[in-house]
């Protein structure tokens, strides 16, 4: 329950801050999602057998970076836009696994 949670509210602040730059004040938005990410990555992602997380999270950052949503005629922008803020989000996740890793290798010696 709490992943969907956090991931429903992922979604949500990506569309708001990616249809609405700056709607919230403070860039709120961009550090909610880095912690909505930061706590998903923590709870539910296994740390020691990441791999195909951090693989969607690869593809959806260069995805994101090559504008490619862009090509889509009157909304891909706007598409893009969004997909830039999910990646935030699954970055934030990427440092939350780095953590729990290190965590585990020192905790194991």
């Amino acid at each position: 329950m709490a992943t969907r949670i956090i991931v429903g509210l992922a979604a949500l602040a990506s569309i708001v801050e990616g249809l609405a730059p700056g709607a919230v004040p403070q860039n709120l938005l961009p550090l909610a999602l880095v912690i909505l990410g930061l706590v998903y990555g923590a709870m539910v992602v296994d740390a020691e057998d990441a791999t195909g997380f951090l693989a969607v999270t690869i593809a959806v950052g260069a995805a994101a970076g090559a504008d490619v949503l862009g090509n889509i005629p009157m909304i891909g922008g706007y598409l893009d836009a969004i997909l830039d803020q999910q990646a935030t989000a699954l970055y934030g996740a990427v440092g939350a696994i780095l953590v729990v890793r290190v965590w585990n290798r020192l905790k194991s010696e």
